[in-house]
């Protein structure tokens, strides 16, 4: 991974979603933005994604605050407890912030029709011959009852800079097509109300699983839409690679069976996720031994940044 600078000031952020109890994975993210903010001098923020209430059940919500005592971490600002997100940090108090983006993006012409294809439906790029406000597929339009939005992703690759990685390309069009951005029941999608969060914030550094690549492309294409985003294309992306299951399958809150309580049920120790942290740091197995240790080691390496 490359030695880089992280833009100052550094503000990064977790942003669990409470749809299930936090896995491995989701503590290796949570140590790793951790150990990069805190090396930068930097600002953490717990910014918990609860648009999908028919998902959220207190017992996720509360694991949250459960693993990150459990880890040993800090952060900022945020909330403290379950009470204290409800009354003032849950997306729900943003609604109107995330339609006004979806007004915006509408507004330009082209942009973005309405559709009632299954939201999971890899629909290829729009033509550009295509009437503006209709889906080829199911003809639907802005008037067409219980439609959703989708945005027209560009057929040319969408470039990132990941701060380890170096430049990549991003086929929005092969891994996303004509994504959406306001669901069926006129909710705002994860791609606008993460967008929207992370300016609000004034996030710099985003630090992603491998597998939300393609959702880095997306919001950065979404970004470079409207002058009012301009601000995220200053932000910093890195995305580490993914923790697998015993059978080599990706973690996953939707595959957790009934008995299953995340990692914090799944062991009495969290070195196990400080020992997964310091191998993906290729750090010592002494480094993996207690946070500061790892805190300790990640700092004298240099290793994935400098600041």
């Amino acid at each position: 991974m490359a030695n880089v600078a992280f833009n100052d000031p550094v503000r990064g952020r977790l942003a669990p979603t409470p749809s299930g109890y936090l896995h491995l994975g989701n503590a290796v993210n949570f140590v790793l933005t951790w150990l990069l903010v805190r090396r930068a001098g930097g600002h953490l923020h717990l910014r918990i994604d609860d648009l999908d209430r028919a998902r959220l059940r207190p017992a996720y919500l509360e694991n949250i605050f459960q693993t990150i005592r459990w880890l040993g971490l800090d952060y900022d600002t945020g909330p403290r407890d379950a009470e204290e997100f409800e009354q003032a940090y849950s997306q729900q108090h943003h609604l109107a912030e995330y339609q006004a983006m979806l007004d915006d993006l509408r507004s330009k012409s082209g942009l973005v029709y309405a559709c009632t294809c299954s939201r999971t439906s890899n629909l290829p790029p729009s033509p550009a011959t295509m009437p503006e406000s209709g889906c080829r597929s199911c003809q639907a339009t802005f008037a067409t009852a219980g439609a959703a939005w989708r945005v027209r992703v560009p057929a040319t690759p969408v470039a990132i800079v990941d701060a380890w990685r170096g430049p990549l390309q991003a086929d929005l069009a092969a891994t996303m097509g004509d994504f959406v951005i306001r669901k069926k029941d006129g909710m705002p999608a994860y791609q606008v109300a993460s967008l929207v969060d992370d300016l609000r914030l004034g996030t710099t550094l985003i630090v992603r699983g491998e597998d939300l690549l393609p959702s880095t492309a997306a919001q950065l294409f979404l970004a470079s839409q409207l002058p009012t985003t301009a601000g995220f294309a200053h932000a910093q992306f890195i995305h580490h690679g993914l923790l697998l299951g015993a059978g080599g399958q990706k973690l996953s809150k939707s595959q957790q069976q009934p008995l299953d309580r995340g990692i914090v049920g799944a062991t009495n120790s969290p070195r196990v996720v400080y020992a997964a942290v310091a191998e993906l740091l290729a750090l010592s197995t002494a480094a993996g031994e207690s946070l500061a240790a790892l805190q300790q080691a990640f700092t004298d390496s240099g290793v994935g940044g400098a600041v």
